[in-house]
C-alpha cells in the first residue's frame, strides 16, 4: 500500500445541471442543483484513499460550516488531516460547476482558504512528505507551497506528481526540475507547450517539450481517447474504457489518485498503473458530482 501526501485545494462544490451551456448574455434554467465535496487536491486524496493508499493532506479551510464539513468528510475517508490549517480570515474555497447533458463541465473557482497556507505551513508538516511514497500537487494553491513541498520530497527521495491544473503557460523552471511526473490533460498540455494535442503523435510532440524542461515522466490524459505516457524510451497511448459519460467532473483527479495508489516508486509498473487509473476514471464519469462519484478499489476490477 502506497503512502500518498497531497498538497492541495479543498472546495465546497455547487453543481448545476443544464441541457446545454449558456451562451454569453443568455439566461437559462437549471434542471438540478446540489452541493458536494470537491477541490482538486481533496478529490485526488479521496481517490487515492479509496483505491487503497494511506493518505495525508496539507491544505487549508475556513473557520466556517463548509470548512468543518470538508474536514469531517476527509476524516471519514481515513485521510490524515493534521496538515490542514483553519484560516480565520478566509472562507473555505468554493467551486461553481455547470454540467450539460453531454457530460461536459464548466468550472469557476473561488480560492479562499486554499491560498491561506504557504511554504511555512508545508515546512511545518514536512514529516508528512518525507514519510510518503508520492507527493501530489496542483495549481489551485500557492506556488510557493508546492515548490517547498517538492523541494522537501526531492531531498528525501520521494516521488513528485504535478497536476498542472488550472493550466499555466509559464510554469517556474525550478518547479519543473523538481517534478518527476507531470499529468496535464490535453488542454493544459497545449497551454504549457503550445502543441494542440488531438492524437498520439501530437501528444508525443508535447511530451518532448516537457522533457526538455526537465520532467522525466509525462502523462497526458486525452478525454475519451485515453492517456498517453512518455517515460525513458517508452511512449504509448493507453485507450480509455468506452462508457456513457454523464459528468466528467473529477475524472482527471480520480485518474491521478488511483494511479498514485498502485504505482511503484521506481515506476516499473507505469503502464499497468495507467490502465488501473483509466478504469477508475471510467467509473467516475458515470456518476454525478466530484467526490460522490469516485470509486473504491473493490469496484476497480
Amino acid at each position: 500500500m502506497n503512502k500518498v501526501t497531497v498538497i492541495g485545494s479543498i472546495n465546497l462544490d455547487t453543481n448545476l445541471r443544464v441541457k446545454q451551456m449558456p451562451r454569453p448574455g443568455e439566461t437559462i434554467h437549471a434542471t438540478d442543483h446540489y452541493s458536494a465535496a470537491g477541490g482538486k487536491g481533496a478529490n485526488q486524496a479521496v481517490a487515492a484513499a479509496r483505491a487503497g493508499s494511506e493518505v495525508s493532506f496539507i491544505g487549508g479551510v475556513g473557520a466556517d460550516a463548509p470548512g468543518k464539513e470538508m474536514l469531517n468528510l476527509l476524516k471519514s475517508e481515513n485521510i490524515d488531516t493534521s496538515g490542514i490549517i483553519t484560516a480565520t480570515k478566509e472562507s473555505t474555497g468554493q467551486a461553481f460547476i455547470t454540467v450539460d447533458d453531454s457530460g461536459q463541465n464548466s468550472i469557476t473557482i473561488y480560492a479562499g482558504a486554499n491560498y491561506a497556507f504557504g511554504a511555512n505551513e508545508v515546512l511545518q508538516n514536512q514529516s508528512l512528505i518525507k514519510n510518503a511514497d508520492f507527493v501530489i500537487a496542483q495549481f489551485e494553491t500557492q506556488l510557493a507551497a508546492t515548490i517547498k513541498g517538492f523541494e522537501i520530497a526531492h531531498e528525501a527521495g520521494v516521488r513528485t506528481i504535478l497536476n498542472p491544473a488550472p493550466g499555466m503557460a509559464q510554469i517556474p523552471a525550478e518547479l519543473l526540475k523538481l517534478t518527476d511526473i507531470i499529468t496535464p490533460n490535453e488542454t493544459e498540455a497545449e497551454t504549457i507547450t503550445g502543441v494542440k494535442v488531438t492524437d498520439e503523435k501530437a501528444a508525443q510532440k508535447a511530451a518532448a517539450k516537457l522533457h526538455e524542461q526537465g520532467v522525466g515522466t509525462v502523462i497526458i490524459t486525452i478525454g475519451d481517447k485515453g492517456a498517453f505516457y512518455s517515460y525513458q524510451s517508452k511512449n504509448e497511448l493507453i485507450p480509455a474504457f468506452k462508457v456513457k459519460a454523464v459528468d466528467t467532473t473529477a475524472a482527471g483527479d480520480t485518474f491521478i489518485g488511483a494511479m498514485a495508489s498502485v504505482l511503484h516508486p521506481d515506476l516499473s509498473n507505469l503502464k499497468e498503473a495507467i490502465l488501473f487509473a483509466n478504469k477508475a476514471s471510467s467509473l467516475t464519469v458515470q456518476k454525478y458530482g466530484a467526490q460522490p462519484s469516485i470509486p473504491y478499489r473493490k469496484d476497480i476490477k
